[in-house]
């Protein structure tokens, strides 16, 4: 008797992962801190922005600092909104923490998912801006 085995295909192998506060808090505290940063990131701009305002009266390169302007506040606004994420997150989390439950549940992990692929994009749209600032800057400095 001759038994054929198709050596390429792997049996599907189902693993549960338990995910502890404290992983989840770390990556928290990094964003917080990536958060922060570009915070400062965006007062320093807003600074070259304004001394451009004092340089310039040519109403179409005012008009593109206030673009920039605008898209600074849009970028404050974002960021706030994920701290606020992450704050309440962390309060949920403290919650299952007195209630001795170190492990969350999925959709806890879920939420957390959800933030860390907004943080991803929010690195994503900091770095376009930021490409884009430099150009505008580089120009008009």
């Amino acid at each position: 008797m001759e038994i054929s085995v198709n050596i390429n295909l792997k049996p599907s192998i189902v693993k549960k992962e338990l995910i502890f506060n404290t992983d989840l808090h770390f990556e928290h505290e990094y964003w917080s801190r990536e958060l922060n940063f570009w915070e400062d990131e965006l007062d320093s701009f807003q600074n070259r922005l304004d001394e451009l305002v004092i340089r310039w009266t040519d109403n179409d390169v005012l008009a593109q600092i206030e673009k920039f302007q605008n898209k600074l506040l849009i970028q404050y606004e974002v960021i706030n909104s994920i701290k606020n994420r992450i704050e309440m997150h962390e309060a949920n989390m403290a919650s299952h923490s007195m209630k001795n439950q170190d492990s969350l549940n999925k959709d806890l992990v879920k939420k957390h998912l959800v933030i860390r692929e907004r943080m991803e994009e929010q690195r994503d749209q900091m770095s376009l801006l930021k490409k884009d600032l430099f150009k505008f800057l580089t120009k008009y400095m």
